[in-house]
């Protein structure tokens, strides 16, 4: 019990470090871009690229990290987070850019990006009883939103107070990049310490089993969910978190550091969120709740860019991003109850690669669509495409309830 709680701890940790590099690089990748000469078409294109390289790391580890330990598993995918950030800072080529963002791990929108989601909740539903589950879910979404927000703005003040020092505006976005290799390093150590507790149980398995993509008999629920996952992804591509900046960077100014700042606010409305989302999910289902926050959420994106004034946009951006991601713990939650254990790795592997594949097209359509001078078409098409899958979703997943359902209603 004693180990199962450093463990936890752990993953927390793990969690925190990138989510905080993730929300550093977010704020200032599109900038540093553009700064080195790339037009909004081909930072949007390398955004895409991107996201579909991360679909194909995330399904080669994922689906083998259950057999061949998950612990390995994660350390390798923080090695080619570091080697993402170290070839971003050292060349300037687009071409080895965009080789970098196909094989490394580098988060665009300061989301989670790589294997580490699916393998670390895997490993947290292997030493947590399943009636805590949606809650320790919350808590590590809530410290990822915390993160995100802390590194947003870290990542905007450091730009900025370099800026004022006299470093160049390329120098100082290196310096954001710098940091966000070593954390990949720093990543690399914290899942060493890790004990084999995380590690699916060897009578969990069924040796004998085909499977697929590392499934067996959870293989259809998972390919149902994994095409409603992809249709969310797509609609949240055209408004990954780089975007948003560099779109509120051209329509009013802003600086560095205010992006940072209005960042880190909206992450800690959307991190705050998440406790709350535990508590409707114990009352109301995990498919309910996770449908009836987003849908407000997606009308209040398309909103945004129809605000006449800066704090008229801050403000519904801000109100978004408090409800918006109160059904992230309970997607995850509900993925991991209705598989079987030795299944929970490639499972969440799976759909969170279905996620990487259809957010990886959107953020260069909405670059061509910024490019062409239509400002709130990426606004609009997000939040109606993501209407349009939480009516499905609740649909075709209504009367599918987890196991541990009856436990929340006691």
């Amino acid at each position: 019990m004693a180990r199962s709680r450093i463990d936890v701890r752990l993953l927390f940790a793990t969690r925190i470090t990138r989510l905080f590099a993730y929300g550093a690089l977010s704020v200032v990748l599109a900038l540093y871009l553009a700064a080195i000469g790339l037009d909004e078409g081909r930072i949007g294109l390398l955004f895409s690229l991107t996201l579909a390289g991360d679909a194909a790391v995330t399904l080669t580890i994922t689906t083998t990290a259950d057999r061949l330990g998950r612990r390995r598993s994660l350390m390798l995918g923080a090695a080619l987070m570091a080697l993402a950030g170290a070839a971003f800072l050292l060349t300037r080529q687009p071409t080895l850019l965009l080789l970098a963002a196909i094989i490394g791990v580098i988060s665009p929108s300061g989301n989670e990006i790589g294997p580490f989601l699916a393998i670390e909740q895997a490993g947290l539903a292997q030493i947590l009883p399943d009636a805590r589950r949606t809650q320790v879910f919350a808590w590590y979404n809530l410290v990822g939103s915390l993160a995100t927000a802390a590194g947003a703005l870290c990542g905007g003040l450091l730009v900025q107070a370099l800026q004022s020092d006299g470093f160049s505006s390329v120098n100082a976005y290196q310096a954001v990049l710098l940091g966000y290799a070593l954390c990949g390093l720093l990543l690399i150590a914290w899942f060493f310490y890790l004990s084999p507790a995380v590690e699916p149980s060897p009578s969990a398995g069924i040796a004998s089993v085909r499977r697929r993509f590392g499934l067996h008999r959870s293989g259809p629920i998972v390919l149902r969910l994994s095409g409603l996952f992809a249709l969310d992804a797509f609609a949240g591509g055209f408004v990954i978190q780089s975007i948003v900046a560099y779109w509120f960077y051209t329509r009013f100014g802003l600086s560095p550091a205010a992006l940072g700042a209005i960042f880190f606010a909206a992450n800690l409305l959307a991190g705050a969120s998440a406790l709350l989302a535990a508590r409707l999910a114990a009352r109301f289902g995990l498919i309910n709740t996770m449908v009836m926050t987003h849908l407000p959420s997606n009308v209040l994106l398309c909103l945004v860019p129809l605000m006449p004034t800066l704090p008229l946009a801050i403000a519904v951006l801000l109100l978004r991003f408090s409800i918006s991601q109160m059904d992230v713990p309970a997607r995850q939650s509900y993925t991991m109850a209705v598989v079987s254990p030795d299944e929970r790795s490639a499972a969440s592997g799976v759909t969170a690669i279905a996620r990487s594949l259809g957010a990886s097209i959107s953020p260069w359509l909405s670059g061509l669509l910024l490019a062409r001078g239509y400002f709130a078409a990426p606004f609009l098409l997000a939040g109606g495409l993501k209407i349009a899958y939480d009516l499905l979703l609740y649909r075709s997943f209504r009367a599918f309830e987890p196991p541990e359902e009856a436990v929340f209603d006691v």
